[in-house]
């Protein structure tokens, strides 16, 4: 296994790390966040996007799709991320040039007058439950001229002339809410599309009373009684902005493998991080020219840097996710603890990295359900003393 070079420059993606305005008293309830509120206070504004409450993607999955350059050319690109080819390289198969859509087996609850999404991944569902029910699904799906690829056994990779160019709702966009404005349709002319209506009605009744939704309803778990379509694009040529990508998200592996740049799970925390690199050893600064490129945007998309090469005082981009699970069930408890925990894990020793010299530059990108906020900063950054910007300026309203 290659060693993880020492990063001086390194930019953390933390989704759904923002709440939104409404939320951000309850979700940073009594949090002392000395070293963040620092680094937000003398930070340089890079970025802040803010969405609309009905895009069908999240503001992660979009900005990582514009750093790569992932959107189709001369695309507005304003609500997409066809990120489904990628992650199906991440998870081991090969996209080719076809058009993908990922396909994940999920539970839809019946509420008082509607139909409600709940996050995938609280069904914990089993490779072997995963397994028994693709058995099932395979053959409807595959009779209806439908290509699929199934390298993991809860996301799969469909491929078929009949999608035509439809659109569906990250799954993570639409749980916890009413389905209806969140269904997959045809992206020009907002009709639903037949073809998966039908492919999605033959699955269901396939797996209505299937033995491993029977079994999970004796436990106590909710059944698998659907489908949920998203992402749907092609592999388009890529190249990172960042020397090497620490992700377990399969769509910014993906792109990272496609670009041809390091990849790795992201460390547990800085002290982690720093205890792999290569001989203990640090590099040296980078010129701080580096970020004398970055601009002030507001509401208006990001030039992706070019790079592509994995030197060692290139970016490293680290991907910590443990805000969505408590973010779409809203327990704001449990977000709290998160907080905390990075607070301790990251944010701390990033600061005193950047104090010493260790670090030259921290990048920021942390993101709502609807926006995100870019931040930089650098060791100089540090003694601007008049920079007094406060962690509640960023909240997304």
């Amino acid at each position: 296994m290659r060693s993880i070079m020492h990063p001086n420059r390194l930019h953390l993606l933390l989704p759904f790390a923002l709440p939104a305005a409404a939320d951000a008293s309850t979700a940073l309830h009594d949090i002392q966040s000395p070293a963040l509120d620092r680094l937000v206070a003398r930070a340089t504004l890079v970025e802040r996007v803010v969405g609309e409450d009905f895009q069908r993607t999240l503001p992660h999955e979009r900005w990582v799709a514009r750093q790569f350059g992932a959107l189709p050319s001369g695309a507005a690109a304003a609500d997409e991320a066809p990120l489904a080819p990628y992650m199906l390289r991440a998870d081991g198969g090969d996209p080719g040039t076809a058009t993908w859509a990922c396909v994940q087996p999920v539970h839809v609850r019946i509420a008082h007058d509607h139909l409600v999404l709940i996050d995938p991944a609280s069904l914990d569902l089993s490779d072997d439950e995963a397994v028994a029910l693709l058995a099932v699904a395979r053959p409807l799906i595959e009779e209806l001229g439908v290509r699929i690829e199934a390298p993991r056994p809860a996301r799969w990779y469909l491929s078929g002339d009949g999608f035509g160019t439809l659109a569906g709702a990250s799954p993570l966009r639409a749980s916890g809410r009413n389905i209806e404005i969140w269904l997959p349709h045809e992206a020009h002319s907002g009709e639903r599309s037949r073809a998966w209506m039908k492919l999605q009605n033959e699955v269901q009744m396939a797996w209505f009373e299937h033995p491993v939704n029977e079994a999970r309803e004796a436990r106590g778990l909710p059944a698998v009684n659907s489908i949920w379509f998203h992402a749907q694009g092609a592999l388009q040529p890529v190249r990172s902005p960042f020397a090497r990508v620490l992700s377990d998200a399969a769509a910014t592996r993906g792109l990272a493998m496609t670009a041809g740049v390091e990849t790795g799970a992201p460390p547990a925390s800085f002290a982690t991080l720093r205890a792999a690199s290569a001989g203990g050893g640090m590099t040296q600064p980078a010129n701080a020219a580096g970020s004398a490129n970055v601009n002030n945007v507001t509401n208006a998309p990001s030039t992706p840097r070019t790079g592509g090469t994995a030197s060692s005082d290139g970016i490293t981009l680290i991907e910590l996710d443990p805000f969505s699970a408590p973010y779409i069930e809203q327990d704001w408890a449990r977000w709290n603890d998160a907080f905390a925990a990075l607070q301790t894990d990251w944010f701390d020793p990033a600061l005193a990295a950047l104090q010493s010299g260790e670090l030259s530059e921290l990048g920021l990108t942390l993101c709502g359900d609807t926006g995100s906020v870019t931040l930089t900063v650098t060791r100089g950054d540090l003694r601007k003393f008049w920079r007094r910007r406060v962690l509640a300026s960023l909240f997304i309203e």
